[in-house]
């Protein structure tokens, strides 16, 4: 389980600084980075920018259990549910003062930016994504 805590900004918030729930998918994507670049200690915006590999969400799906405010601070948890050939599948929560606010899950899948195709996720990759795996998951 890769772990990081998030604040949420008035840039995040409506109006009545409530987290503007689409900021919760540009939160999970920010919890995604810092798995790659703090939990795997694999460069994100080298993979992207020098490798030309992505990781587009290709499925989405949220449920928004409880408000987030500006100045709350978000314990975000990330775990692999599955690993496929060429795709991984998140598993992402985030909770405030320890009341689970969303949880979501994301599909991801491996993508020659070159080619925009999927494209096998490396052997190298794999092994450290499969040490944030959940059984339970």
């Amino acid at each position: 389980m890769f772990n990081k805590e998030k604040l949420v900004r008035f840039q995040h918030c409506d109006p009545a600084g409530i987290v503007f729930y689409p900021q919760y998918i540009i939160l999970f994507h920010e919890l995604m980075e810092d798995w790659f670049n703090e939990g795997l200690g694999v460069n994100y915006a080298e993979s992207i920018m020098q490798r030309r590999m992505g990781l587009p969400i290709v499925k989405l799906e949220c449920e928004f259990l409880a408000p987030g405010f500006m100045g709350n601070v978000l314990a975000m948890q990330l775990e692999v549910k599955h690993l496929g050939t060429s795709s991984v599948t998140l598993g992402v929560r985030a909770s405030i003062a320890g009341r689970e606010c969303v949880r979501a899950t994301l599909k991801l899948v491996h993508t020659s930016l070159a080619e925009l195709k999927a494209v096998p996720i490396p052997a190298a990759l794999r092994e450290l994504m499969l040490q944030f795996h959940s059984p339970t998951a």
